[in-house]
């Protein structure tokens, strides 16, 4: 997908009154205080002090502050006109091992965070997972281990049994297929262990935590909130008479592997046959998909760029090494291609027209499912300058975003919402601080926050309901 610069520029554009706009961060990239208060290790905390895993030896200890600047942060929230804010909750800030008794400090931080939320007109969108497994769990073999899923249904009750009169949406997993593929497949992220077989073992018990998780807060919540769960689905288009197998392959891994237990109640005939090389999937036991199709209320879905594939030629066919490091076990043959796209920081193509298919694509698929985007934003170099940060490419990023969600929109998609990745400048996992995705610039020195153009725009898209032209 290549889109004209001048292409998905709606101005004007106006939202709905109900659709909800707002941001979202997660626990280990802003919070730090990582020692303080009750909280154990966890598996970023292991692997981002491990030489040579985290760009320029980074680590979350400290990261925006958050824990300690939390009312000032709140109160940022409440200038910016946020309707929404999405963060997660640390699990090891709960239960430091994984299981056991709750940690009250840890408990009382989320507390703050959601009264003070609620005070200021915010709704709290609350994510039980973004990647911070508890390290006493990964040294007993982590998501590849079946009693992981069932300490995360405990960890989930607590949760619930706390703030389940006050959070207006729970989230179980965010985008589980980084858990799973990025963490014991490539190894790039923590916990960093690079074994085809526990990948797809954790694809299995990460699914069966999102049906025992929902399970365990139904009966606890009393204020008739959304359930939902967050996923990173791939976008690919192809580039030759191969590209239909390849997107095939790729689409069983990393979209329907999921969705196909979560919301259809079974695995894809296609990835158990794909994947018969690696593993029987014998660690699927009866019952199992029961327990993870369950009625869910809307569908996180995030969204950052889409990928151009095709099956490899011999000529380019990888090497066994980089097979044992593959984020894509089992379709090692796929050749992902760069086109002449506008790239954010990340190196991520920028391209808003696979937003809006993607949308469009799971309406056509769930057309009784609501959709909300969970995260959408993007990394670009930012400085402040006399006081001010003009990220004219970020805020250029989400006027063409926003519009192809707006034409999604228009082609009937039931979108609920869209919250702007992210709030803060923060710690970018395997980047460390080399990556600005923030919508508020965060100087890592004085922790002192500034608001960025594209924060100002975005405050003005809620203000007006309507996608602004820049200044």
């Amino acid at each position: 997908m290549t889109d004209a610069p001048t292409e998905y520029r709606d101005f004007g554009a106006e939202f709905p009154k109900d659709f909800v706009i707002g941001s979202a961060t997660a626990a280990y990239q802003v919070e730090g205080a990582t020692q303080e208060d009750g909280r154990g290790p966890s598996i970023w905390d292991i692997f981002s002090r491990t030489p040579g895993k985290v760009e320029n030896g980074d680590t979350g200890d400290v990261a925006d502050d958050h824990y300690h600047r939390l009312e000032s942060d709140l109160d940022l929230m409440g200038k910016l006109g946020l309707e929404a804010y999405r963060f997660s909750i640390a699990w090891p800030r709960i239960q430091a091992n994984g299981r056991g008794k709750a940690n009250e400090k840890g408990l009382g931080f989320y507390e703050r965070l959601v009264d003070g939320l609620l005070a200021r007109g915010i709704r709290p969108i609350a994510t039980l997972y973004h990647w911070d497994l508890p390290q006493a769990l990964e040294s007993a073999d982590g998501w590849a281990n079946r009693d992981t899923a069932y300490r995360f249904a405990e960890y989930a009750h607590i949760i619930g049994e706390r703030l389940g009169d006050r959070v207006q949406t729970w989230t179980t997993l965010n985008e589980p297929w980084c858990s799973a593929f990025l963490g014991y497949a490539s190894g790039v992220h923590a916990p960093g262990r690079r074994e085809p077989v526990a990948a797809f073992t954790a694809v299995h018990h990460l699914n069966l935590a999102h049906g025992l998780a929902l399970q365990a807060l139904r009966p606890v919540v009393k204020n008739d909130p959304q359930f939902s769960v967050t996923l990173n689905l791939h976008v690919f288009e192809g580039d030759d008479d191969t590209s239909p197998e390849a997107i095939r392959r790729l689409d069983a891994i990393g979209n329907r592997a999921f969705t196909g237990p979560m919301l259809r109640g079974e695995y894809p005939d296609d990835l158990l046959r794909d994947t018969r090389a690696i593993t029987d999937w014998a660690f699927v036991r009866p019952g199992d998909l029961e327990l993870i199709h369950q009625p869910i209320d809307i569908l996180g879905v995030n969204y950052y760029t889409a990928r151009t594939v095709r099956l490899r030629t011999e000529s380019t066919l990888r090497s066994r090494v980089e097979t044992a490091m593959s984020e894509w076990p089992s379709a090692e043959d796929v050749e992902f291609l760069e086109r002449q796209n506008p790239r954010t920081a990340m190196g991520w193509d920028i391209v808003p027209s696979g937003l809006e298919h993607m949308l469009v694509s799971l309406h056509q698929q769930f057309p009784d499912l609501p959709l909300m985007i969970t995260e959408n934003g993007a990394a670009f170099d930012d400085e402040v300058r006399a006081g001010r940060v003009h990220d004219e490419r970020r805020v250029d990023y989400l006027v063409r975003h926003f519009s192809a969600a707006h034409r999604a929109m228009q082609q009937g998609v039931d979108l609920r919402g869209y919250l702007v990745w992210s709030l803060f400048d923060n710690f970018e996992w395997a980047y460390g601080y080399s990556r600005r995705f923030g919508i508020v610039h965060v100087d890592y020195r004085s922790q002192e926050r500034t608001v960025k153009d594209s924060g100002m725009w975005l405050a003005k898209v809620i203000e007006t309901r309507r996608i602004p032209a820049p200044r």
